[in-house]
């Protein structure tokens, strides 16, 4: 299966040659890094803040990583992406996730691919 190109993979000679139409085209792509306690419901109360504004990520990948705590308990670790979410809504999100029990860490970033 073939990989789309990332805008930080081309050069700008590349995206030069491009119509106005072809760039206007290039799709943002909005990711979530979040830390948690690995625990049974931190996942389903992550997700539910995308599924309630009917938002499906286009790629969910967790782990449980890092040794035990001297508690007993694991980090989670959590990428989310989702295709096409504006930024003030990401942000948004990304405050919301940040106030979700057991949700230690949230960062941001965007990524831009062409379709």
């Amino acid at each position: 299966m073939a990989a789309h190109p990332s805008l930080s993979d081309l050069s700008l000679s590349d995206l030069s040659g491009r119509s106005p139409a072809a760039a206007a085209a290039v799709e943002t792509v909005y990711c979530f890094s979040i830390l948690a306690e690995a625990e049974p419901g931190v996942m389903p109360r992550v997700l539910e803040l995308f599924a309630k504004r009917g938002l499906t990520p286009t790629r969910w990948h967790s782990d449980v990583t890092g040794p035990k705590h001297p508690g007993g308990g694991r980090d989670l670790a959590i990428d989310v992406q989702v295709n096409g979410l504006d930024v003030e809504t990401g942000d948004y999100i990304a405050r919301c996730l940040r106030q979700v029990f057991q949700v230690e860490t949230v960062l941001t970033s965007q990524k831009h691919v062409i379709p």
